[in-house]
């Protein structure tokens, strides 16, 4: 699946590919504004398509046909994009439709530069970018991404809570941690950090069953010293730290504050704040403080760390780094680990007695919203 030499030609790209690649060469209709402002925006992506080395394993984004994507079927869509399952050459991949992206728009931009930006070390916990195309008949930007055939976090932990041991918990935090840390090692900030932008991966083979746990939606993500050229606020509320609805931008401890609601949530099965209504009167109460309650199974030190990335001073969170290595000391403990064992103990109890999870919790407030969207107009009215 890699591609060498892509010359530009008349204002369109050739793409010649190595006699085992998977895609085939075809002549895609790129003008040349629209790839001169991606190739700026995207320092090396023609370093890039232009590079080609048989024997190395690095990934690399590549320009595909759109005459290659076969049994196209859309499964979610969001503010900025739609989401499609489909085969390429029998392979099952997702396609995601940048919305409005017939001249490439800067939520197009960030999320290539920010793929590229993740082929550069291992990245194994980040959802990976095979390619790029373009409907044909819309004209928009379509990202070929690694198909998660488990859903997003949410639906998984809707479907599974009840197996979901807190060692299993530990674990999938510390992969989700690590893939944050690898995020803003490269200094970029996620900005739209929740459980419906962590994807999940099941593989099952003849020896075991590996779940893995993908952070993805990269579009928001940009630079952590970049100045924002506005004040819009773009996400989902219950997840956004208290900072950001009082001007301050997005930043690294913006995040750990989305991280520790996804703590919250492995904890319960259920997304935060799920039972009032998302509007301005909800941002008035985070930014005074307002914390989801903490389930009694939830073993004190791990509540200790999630109260940190609550934390309403920004830089007392602890770093992704920080939480990381946490993780991978709590996963790593074994059966030494007593807090955790009669943390599980309690957790059974709790579900034998239809306390706890989300088979047992109120319905959702018909306008709690986890779909990422414009907030300025609540931004506007809450403070």
């Amino acid at each position: 699946m890699e591609f060498i030499n892509a010359p530009i030609e008349h204002n369109n790209i050739i793409v010649k590919s190595h006699p085992k690649a998977c895609y085939t060469s075809h002549l895609l209709d790129f003008t040349s504004e629209e790839l001169n402002e991606i190739l700026e925006d995207s320092q090396g992506f023609l370093n890039l398509l232009n590079e080609f080395d048989y024997h190395s394993t690095k990934p690399k984004i590549k320009l595909v046909s759109y005459s290659q994507i076969k049994s196209l079927k859309k499964i979610a869509e969001g503010g900025y994009g739609i989401i499609y399952k489909a085969l390429i050459n029998g392979d099952v991949v997702a396609i995601k439709k940048v919305l409005n992206s017939q001249e490439p728009n800067k939520y197009f931009l960030n999320e290539l530069k920010s793929l590229y930006q993740c082929y550069d070390s291992k990245f194994e916990y980040i959802i990976k970018c095979h390619g790029i195309t373009k409907d044909p008949i819309t004209k928009e930007f379509m990202f070929i991404m690694k198909y998660a055939n488990g859903g997003d976090l949410h639906n998984y932990l809707q479907k599974n809570f009840a197996e979901i041991t807190w060692k299993k918990k530990l674990h999938i935090l510390w992969r989700i941690s690590d893939g944050l840390k690898t995020i803003h090692e490269k200094d970029f900030v996620h900005r739209d950090f929740h459980s419906g932008n962590i994807l999940v991966e099941i593989i099952v083979n003849d020896l075991c069953k590996i779940d893995q746990y993908l952070i993805g939606d990269l579009g928001l993500s940009q630079p952590a010293n970049d100045i924002p050229h506005d004040s819009s606020i773009y996400g989902v509320i219950p997840y956004i730290a208290p900072e950001i609805f009082k001007g301050a931008k997005f930043s690294k401890s913006s995040d750990i504050y989305s991280m520790g609601m996804i703590m919250w949530e492995l904890t319960t099965g259920c997304k935060p704040f799920a039972n009032i209504e998302h509007d301005a009167d909800l941002i008035c109460k985070i930014i005074d403080g307002k914390q989801p309650n903490i389930t009694d199974d939830t073993p004190e030190d791990f509540a200790n760390l999630m109260k940190r990335c609550w934390n309403p001073n920004p830089k007392k969170r602890p770093s992704a780094t920080v939480i990381c290595e946490i993780f991978n000391s709590w996963s790593n403990m074994g059966m030494g680990a007593e807090y955790f064992n009669q943390a599980e103990e309690i957790r059974l109890e709790l579900i034998k007695s239809k306390i706890l999870g989300p088979d047992f919790n109120e319905k959702p407030h018909p306008k709690s919203i986890y779909t990422s969207r414009s907030l300025s107009s609540l931004t506007g009215s809450s403070s």
